[in-house]
């Protein structure tokens, strides 16, 4: 391989060739420069550029063969002179192009023919010289290679290739930003041309600069047919309302604004952008129109599922400050809208105690999600609110918790109904083990699962009851009755009442009332049956004795009225006897007669007064009346069957109210009677019952007010209507709130009821006067007339 020379700089090789170098050559190779550097500074296509380049490289240094080599990563493009014949061959410009990419900063003379056995013959004893194209940051850009006789260089020869080069570099350089900035422009285009978006560019004369393809396309034009057009064209895109030329600005002097504008179609989400252009004067506004019409359609979509969804839904600050909520967690908390809660600072009322907040937040912030999180929060009007939540903590990335996301479901009622069954079961195990009643259950069979403690205060053993037969209790001659009503309770129906005499737990029999109730299981079949039974026997004693009672009342009603009709005939008689008497002219035979008449007639008199005597009820009192008092003892007349059949009787009493002047008896009847109707109509409303009582001072008047939540009245027009009732017949003679009416007027009240408006059941209210000083003063006189 020949060896490649360098060339270096020598004081006495660069005297020697200026002293034989011609100024005239001198002054050509500066013009050839200047023209080079023209040439580059208006040449916009490079390979054509680098072709004359080489031409003109070659004819300054009297080469035979010049090109310029430019490198493009792996590739080498070559430039080289069109005219002459001393061209080397593919294979010689193949190592020349290689050792062109082996080149330091140096340039290098080197023998042709070194690599190629067939070099032509008018090449051989030539040199390619190689001189390195250097860009300004030390890249290698390529190289210029010559081809001549002249196998030294002088120094100016030197010089004028290393401005040669570096004109080249500058050159390329100088091509490849510019290549760089049209492909940026391109591409600039390319990618304005390729958002979706509408853009308008306009001038301060609000005339259009530039438009992408998306919006000239929605116009149905060309982009280029818009340059130029006023802007106030493209009003039928949207209109913001401003009175300005382009409907698409507001305010001129801010440099950016964003707002919304929309069309009878569409939404846009307007981004305008104002810089300078090419000029001081000349501001460039951009507009950027964004299609959020399905954005906003989604997000409405999102607004609706979340404001749809029962469960309460939030985002929120890690102090507690909420920011963003469904229209449930408004409901749940309390609040009137969801401004009102953004708003408030909720963090310190929402939870009772600090500490839950505390204990909340550490949780979170260990498990970072909490499913099935029970707390207790505060409403707005600081009732308790009781939650179960899920709640998953965002953290930033820092991984400190930046928010909190929830959903959160009120449970409240189903802690009350817990509350409430719980209290239910209690109440119900101190009921069975309380009541006066023995309470047993028996399986489809009558066998006996359990008995509750009475049955055991009755004498019974537990060993004689669980696992036997209930109707091996039961009298011989009555079994067949109860077996039945145990059938009867198997298919679904309910016996009560049925009364039969059982053995009791001393071996002594008693009079029983027996209830069967039906117990389901969860396919609706009776699996078991619930027997209530209370001994009666007290109570059938009783009952004979009050049927005697009535009895003997009915004959005092019927005897009073017989003596009352019997005693206007006998006072005629009297009366005309007497005269008869008087009478001179009446004879003596016949006086004795009528003496007959008048002893036996005044007989018949005594006897209808002892029958009056009997059946007379006391006369009416007047005195001071306690209304409470009253009101008291009636209650404590009905308190055993309001306490047994679970009636809450509420009382509201004024405990300062003034006494009333009657009869407490008669008003006591007026008070049970009422108490009596709506026991009986709670009852029939198959409902837990309540009856409120209420007293308080009315003006001149004690109000005595008695609800009910039972079945209402009827007809409240002819409740005191008399023989008017509601009742089975032989449950009632309609006379009980016509007699309650007629004592009320005697005493100077009234009576009114009505049906409640906001709950079931009725309100029957008494009011009758207060006693003053006047009232007793004149009951006192009226009673001392008589």
């Amino acid at each position: 391989m020949p060896k490649t020379k360098t060339i270096e700089k020598t004081p006495r090789t660069a005297a020697r060739r200026n002293s034989t170098a011609a100024p005239a050559a001198l002054s050509n190779q500066a013009e050839e420069l200047m023209e080079l550097a023209v040439d580059a500074a208006q040449s916009r296509h490079l390979p054509g550029f680098l072709e004359r380049f080489a031409e003109r490289a070659a004819r300054m240094l009297s080469a035979e063969w010049c090109a310029v080599m430019v490198f493009r990563g792996r590739e080498t493009d070559s430039y080289q002179t069109s005219s002459g014949k001393e061209r080397p061959d593919a294979a010689e410009q193949t190592s020349l192009v290689r050792y062109a990419r082996e080149l330091g900063k140096e340039i290098v003379v080197r023998p042709l023919g070194a690599d190629s056995a067939a070099l032509a013959e008018s090449l051989k004893g030539k040199v390619a010289v190689l001189v390195p194209i250097t860009a300004s940051d030390a890249e290698s850009l390529g190289a210029i290679c010559l081809v001549r006789e002249q196998k030294t260089l002088g120094e100016a020869e030197q010089r004028l290739l290393r401005a040669l080069a570096s004109h080249a570099a500058l050159s390329l350089e100088n091509f490849r930003r510019f290549s760089q900035l049209e492909r940026s422009k391109r591409q600039w285009v390319e990618d304005i041309d390729a958002i979706s978006d509408y853009i308008v560019v306009h001038d301060r004369s609000w005339r259009v600069v530039r438009t992408n393809r998306s919006l000239a396309s929605h116009l149905g034009v060309p982009p280029v047919a818009l340059v130029g057009e006023a802007m106030s064209s493209l009003r039928q895109i949207a209109e913001t309302g401003s009175d300005l030329p382009c409907p698409f600005c507001r305010d001129t002097q801010q440099a950016r604004e964003e707002y919304v504008v929309a069309s009878p179609e569409r939404i846009f989400l307007v981004s305008t952008s104002r810089t300078p252009g090419v000029s001081d004067d000349d501001t460039r506004t951009i507009h950027v129109l964004k299609d959020i019409t399905d954005r906003r359609e989604a997000e409405r979509r999102y607004r609706e599922l979340f404001d749809s969804i029962q469960e309460g839904l939030f985002f929120a600050t890690p102090d507690g400050r909420f920011l963003d909520v469904n229209d449930a967690m408004v409901r749940m908390l309390g609040y009137d809208a969801r401004d009102e809660l953004l708003r408030a600072d909720v963090g310190p009322h929402l939870y009772p105690a600090a500490a839950a907040r505390e204990r909340f937040l550490l949780a979170l912030a260990e498990r970072g999600v909490l499913r099935n999180y029970e707390e207790t929060l505060r409403r707005k009007d600081g009732t308790l609110l009781h939650t179960l939540q899920n709640i998953t903590a965002v953290r930033d990335s820092r991984g400190n918790i930046a928010q909190i996301r929830g959903l959160m479901l009120d449970v409240t009622e189903q802690k009350t109904f817990q509350s409430q069954l719980q209290r239910e079961r209690d109440f119900n195990q101190k009921i069975l083990n309380t009541t006066q009643s023995m309470i047993l259950v028996l399986d489809t069979a009558g066998l006996i699962s359990y008995a509750n403690r009475r049955c055991f205060e009755a004498g019974y053993h537990k060993d004689e009851l669980i696992g036997h037969r209930l109707v091996d209790w039961v009298e011989t001659s009555h079994r067949s009755d109860f077996e039945a009503a145990l059938e009867t309770t198997a298919h679904g129906q309910q016996v009560e009442n049925l009364e039969l005499p059982v053995r009791r737990g001393d071996a002594s029999m008693g009079h029983f009332s027996i209830s069967l109730s039906p117990m389901r299981d969860e396919q609706d079949a009776v699996n078991s049956v619930v027997v209530v039974m209370t001994d009666i026997t007290d109570a059938a004693l009783l009952q004979a004795k009050l049927a005697h009672s009535e009895k003997m009342a009915t004959i005092g009603r019927l005897v009073s009225g017989v003596a009352h009709e019997v005693n206007n005939p006998l006072a005629a008689i009297l009366g005309f006897t007497d005269l008869l008497l008087e009478n001179p002219q009446v004879p003596e035979s016949a006086r004795e007669d009528l003496q007959i008449i008048l002893h036996e007639t005044q007989r018949t008199k005594d006897i209808v007064q002892d029958l009056l005597s009997f059946a007379r009820q006391r006369p009416v009192q007047r005195e001071l009346v306690q209304v409470n008092s009253v009101l008291r003892q009636t209650i404590k007349l009905r308190s055993y069957d309001f306490a047994s059949h679970g009636v809450e009787v509420v009382e509201e009493f004024d405990e300062k109210l003034s006494p009333a002047l009657g009869d407490s008896q008669q008003l006591q009847q007026v008070f049970l009677n009422i108490l009596n109707n709506a026991y009986d109509a709670v009852q029939e409303a198959g409902q837990r019952g309540r009856i409120a009582i209420r007293t308080r001072l009315r003006g001149e008047s004690i109000e005595v007010a008695v609800t009910d939540n039972g079945t209402g009245i009827a007809d409240p027009e002819r409740i005191f209507d008399p023989f008017y009732t509601t009742k089975q017949a032989g449950k009632g003679t309609g006379l009980g709130l016509s007699i309650c009416y007629g004592i009320v007027r005697a005493h100077g009240g009234e009576i009114l009821c009505w049906n409640n408006s906001e709950q079931p059941g009725s309100t029957f209210v008494v009011r009758v006067p207060v006693a003053n000083e006047a009232s007793v003063t004149a009951a006192l006189a009226k009673e001392a007339g008589r």
